[in-house]
């Protein structure tokens, strides 16, 4: 039984842009893959030399074919032996292929992924708090030529370096910094409650669960919503929650992701709802249907873990983390988001049939039924 996925060889935390480009040195050999905002804002200064891609000129949504099929034509424009990928989760991804393809397109590098060696050096750094993109050799990727999404995954993509840089999220909107702390806090659970969890990823994952709650906590109770002392407590423990959502990273490379992801996809996917917030949608809706079908083992000790995080009685800890969660991020009903009842039947079907990969992660079996059941309760 494998324990524990060990992915890059180490991981770095800097403050500042400044202190990690005089730590890493760089230079001309190396292909800075980033964003246009955080190029101009944090990295401009401090490229010396370095070729530049800035993902957002070929298309602002998540990764494409056809996206990664012209990034790594302009990637084989450029002499380099390292690339810095700096930006979010689709940043990363694509960077990961990229670093893998060594020219070949994107459609080769998913059908024949094993017969691929990376030749080159790869650092991630993030810039939001929730995919632990850094921390895993997965990637997600929108086969629009097939009408169909795709999750790879090779040692390969590993990167050989992590480095956690606080500044690059102090400007996040809020909304940003919700959504994708609660992706870490819903890797973190479903890792943690998944048949293939371990005593490493437990360690890590519920040590993400107490960082992210806590974290929360401190963030609401700095301030009303939207103030300036909230943002400084957030900016303060940003460190914290960058560590956090490489915790869940590990977590969750090895436990993986269940019926939460599941089901958010068919929201995300229909609705254009951010992966964090279609989490939260499904989050504990999916817990208490557990609990109906199993309320001991894993689920118990998780659910009193939580509980003395939040001070409450374990009966009622799913409503009071809703209501801590609801200061950041509020809940909506599905129908909030334009989902219709005629949608239900297909979004069931659809977990049922395209998300095996993840429903077989479930702390318990869930049946068509159930997850029907759980569109309906959450409409």
């Amino acid at each position: 039984m494998k324990l524990l996925t060990v992915g890059p060889k180490d991981i770095y935390q800097f403050t500042t842009a400044k202190e990690f480009a005089e730590e890493f040195k760089l230079g001309p050999k190396d292909l800075l893959v980033s964003i246009e905002v955080i190029y101009e804002n944090f990295l401009k200064p401090y490229a010396n030399g370095a070729s530049v891609i800035l993902c957002d000129k070929y298309g602002t949504q998540e990764p494409t074919d056809v996206m990664l099929d012209e990034i790594i034509a302009d990637a084989g424009k450029f002499d380099y032996d390292r690339i810095v990928a700096v930006g979010g989760g689709a940043v990363m991804d694509m960077s990961k292929v990229v670093a893998v393809a060594g020219g070949a397109s994107i459609d080769e590098v998913i059908d024949e992924l094993p017969k691929f060696k990376r030749n080159v050096e790869l650092v991630l750094i993030p810039t939001t708090c929730g995919t632990g993109s850094e921390v895993t050799e997965i990637a997600a990727i929108n086969r629009t030529r097939l009408g169909c999404k795709a999750g790879i995954s090779s040692p390969e993509m590993f990167a050989d370096h992590a480095v956690l840089v606080s500044e690059l999220l102090y400007g996040l909107p809020d909304h940003v910094f919700a959504t994708s702390s609660m992706d870490a806090l819903v890797h973190s659970v479903e890792s943690t409650l998944s048949p293939n969890a371990t005593p490493y990823t437990k360690l890590f994952g519920y040590e993400a669960m107490k960082m992210i709650i806590s974290g929360y906590k401190a963030v609401a109770e700095a301030g009303p919503a939207g103030s300036a002392e909230r943002r400084a407590k957030r900016n303060e423990l940003m460190g914290d929650f960058l560590i956090a959502s490489d915790y869940a990273g590990i977590s969750f490379d090895t436990g993986g992701c269940a019926a939460v992801h599941a089901l958010s996809y068919q929201l995300g996917g229909k609705y254009h709802v951010p992966h964090g917030e279609s989490n939260y949608a499904m989050f504990t809706g999916v817990l208490r249907n557990y609990m109906e079908i199993k309320s001991d083992g894993e689920i118990a000790k998780m659910n009193q873990f939580i509980a003395d995080i939040l001070g409450c009685d374990v009966a009622v800890v799913y409503d009071e983390l809703e209501k801590l969660i609801n200061k950041l991020l509020p809940k909506k009903a599905l129908h909030e988001y334009g989902v219709t009842r005629e949608d239900l039947p297909e979004f069931t079907e659809r977990v049922m049939t395209t998300q095996h990969r993840l429903m077989k992660n479930n702390f318990v079996p869930l049946d068509a039924d159930r997850v029907r059941k759980i569109f309906e309760e959450l409409y």
